[in-house]
């Protein structure tokens, strides 16, 4: 089965393949992208599925060869991933000059708590806090290092022009997004 998703937004070459998927049963489902964000986004969409994926340069494009039915199940992330700390802003509160001062004091601070997400997704201007210029980079880079996933939506950064600056952190979705906030135990909204 070929599923051609190229020049779709996100997150219909998701959706495609889990289509795809679905309907074969087991056997190997082709996969075209032609956006890194696309295919990073299958790949990890189908590796959580439990399936093997081989990725292949095209000219113009990436073909993704799924298979289904012939490996050991991976995790998905209700078995996983319990916390999801969801950030939809850059700053905290109204007053942008003390949120910003309070945003910085919040991740520094979580660094060090008891208490972390075991992921962090950054949604409309939250993905300036993981991009080229933010100043908390070293911070989350250091929260990644804990094991910490940290995720921000592929639609925002092409949104503000940050796809390329993303400093920290992987590219995801809508539909990892809504997965991850329905399977996560806690969800906390910043």
């Amino acid at each position: 089965m070929v599923v051609d998703a190229r020049g779709l937004p996100c997150p219909k070459p998701v959706l495609k393949t889990k289509e795809a998927l679905d309907a074969v049963g087991e056997g190997v489902v082709e996969v075209l992208v032609d956006s890194e964000a696309s295919r990073e986004n299958v790949k990890r969409f189908a590796e959580r599925q439990g399936c093997t994926v081989e990725v292949r340069k095209e000219e113009g494009y990436w073909r993704l060869l799924i298979t289904k039915g012939f490996t050991c199940q991976v995790p998905s992330v209700s078995e996983s991933k319990k916390k999801v700390l969801l950030v939809l802003s850059d700053s905290m509160g109204e007053e942008r000059e003390l949120g910003d001062i309070l945003i910085r004091a919040f991740f520094s601070t979580l660094k060090e708590s008891s208490q972390k997400p075991d992921r962090i997704i950054l949604i409309n201007r939250g993905v300036f806090l993981t991009t080229q210029g933010s100043k908390l980079i070293d911070v989350l880079k250091e929260l990644e290092e804990l094991g910490i996933e940290i995720y921000s939506c592929g639609t925002c950064l092409d949104y503000f022009g940050l796809k390329d600056k993303l400093m920290v952190g992987k590219v995801t979705n809508m539909y990892d997004t809504v997965e991850a906030l329905m399977d996560a135990e806690d969800v906390v909204r910043l």
